[in-house]
């Protein structure tokens, strides 16, 4: 009977079984899986490829917007800068000389700028420190700016002009032809004018010349007055760094005010301007022998030994009565001849004030 019963109920586990089998987990490692990912630090994330720059898209994607937003950019500026007025506009504008004759210096810049050809001044750009170094160095009176620059020749003699007149965003804009052209168009100007002093503002501008007019080719220049002149002139040739921000060398004002000092030495010097008493610099001289000898000239003589004046002292305490208080002033301290010294003690000089036994 019992076998009976099992053989009745084996083939009602075998279809459990076969049920269960139908409905399994087609992924019976799974489970495993993930007990033993879990047990694992989580993966850290993947590093790009080699050959791809991390944080920029790859070569020619996205180009043609960089470009739209560049022009977009540009425009705008211009508009905002220009007043409406394309650069082209601009680039077609000149700039005149400030020039007349009887000037005590000339300065002489590379190029006009699109701000300066703008407006039509010279050196408007406010982070230019022309102005600003011109009133430090003592060269004008007050703190002038680019709307005053027509008021210089008369007021103070100094003109401005470029070697080159063309119009550019900047002085790499310009080619080596026309920097040389344009000194020699620098040379007719100052053989007409004669200014006392032609001011380079920048070192590339008088390497330029020199080369073309000097037929030297400058090396280690350095800032100052120069060696030649302008032929056929008195003019002479100073170099002072370029009074834009962007020169490296001298990049603050502070740092080029030295340069302009020097120029208002150099004309005061050519007119023959005479220092004022109150700004003269004092030369001081020193001769150690010589001071050695007044020394001993005008030294106090050492001091001697005075017997007599202790025997004046004595003689003047046992005469007189002591006054009120028991002082006892002495009277005979003239009679000691003159340029005569005593070594006696200091505590000897002190004078009695104590009460006598009498009192």
């Amino acid at each position: 009977m019992l076998n009976a019963v099992q053989y009745t109920e084996r083939p009602v586990e075998d279809k459990i079984m076969t049920d269960l089998s139908v409905h399994q987990d087609p992924y019976p490692d799974q489970p495993q899986q993930h007990h033993q990912l879990s047990a694992q630090p989580p993966a850290l994330p993947t590093t790009p490829a080699k050959g791809k720059k991390r944080g920029r898209p790859p070569k020619g994607e996205g180009k043609e917007r960089t470009e739209a937003e560049e022009s977009a950019k540009k425009a705008k500026r211009t508009l905002d800068r220009f007043n409406g007025m394309s650069v082209e506009e601009v680039m077609a504008k000149k700039l005149p000389d400030i020039i007349t004759h009887n000037l005590d210096m000339l300065i002489i810049g590379i190029n006009p700028g699109l701000l300066s050809a703008y407006k039509g001044r010279h050196y408007p750009n406010p982070g230019n420190h022309f102005w600003k170094c011109l009133f430090l160095s003592g060269l004008t009176d007050e703190q002038l700016n680019h709307m005053h620059d027509q008021t210089l020749p008369e007021r103070y003699g100094i003109g401005f002009t470029n070697m080159v007149e063309r119009t550019t965003p900047g002085s790499k804009d310009l080619s080596n032809k026309e920097i040389r052209e344009g000194g020699h168009q620098l040379l007719e100007k100052l053989q007409m004018y004669r200014p006392l002093i032609a001011v380079f503002n920048g070192k590339c501008i008088y390497e330029t010349f020199c080369k073309e007019i000097f037929g030297v080719k400058a090396k280690n220049l350095e800032f100052g007055l120069q060696p030649y002149k302008v032929p056929e002139t008195e003019t002479v040739c100073y170099l002072m760094p370029s009074s834009s921000p962007r020169c490296a060398q001298f990049p603050r004002a502070q740092d080029k005010v030295h340069f302009f000092i020097k120029l208002k030495e150099l004309r005061d010097q050519m007119k023959g301007v005479v220092k004022t008493q109150e700004i003269q610099e004092t030369s001081y001289t020193f001769d150690l022998p010589l001071a050695k000898e007044d020394a001993k000239r005008q030294s106090i003589k050492e001091e001697q030994h005075d017997p007599g004046y202790e025997e004046t002292c004595a003689h003047g305490s046992q005469q007189h009565t002591p006054q009120a208080f028991g002082v006892h002033p002495s009277t005979d301290t003239d009679q000691v001849p003159d340029n005569r010294w005593t070594m006696q003690p200091f505590a000897d000089q002190i004078p009695d004030i104590r009460c006598s036994n009498s009192n």
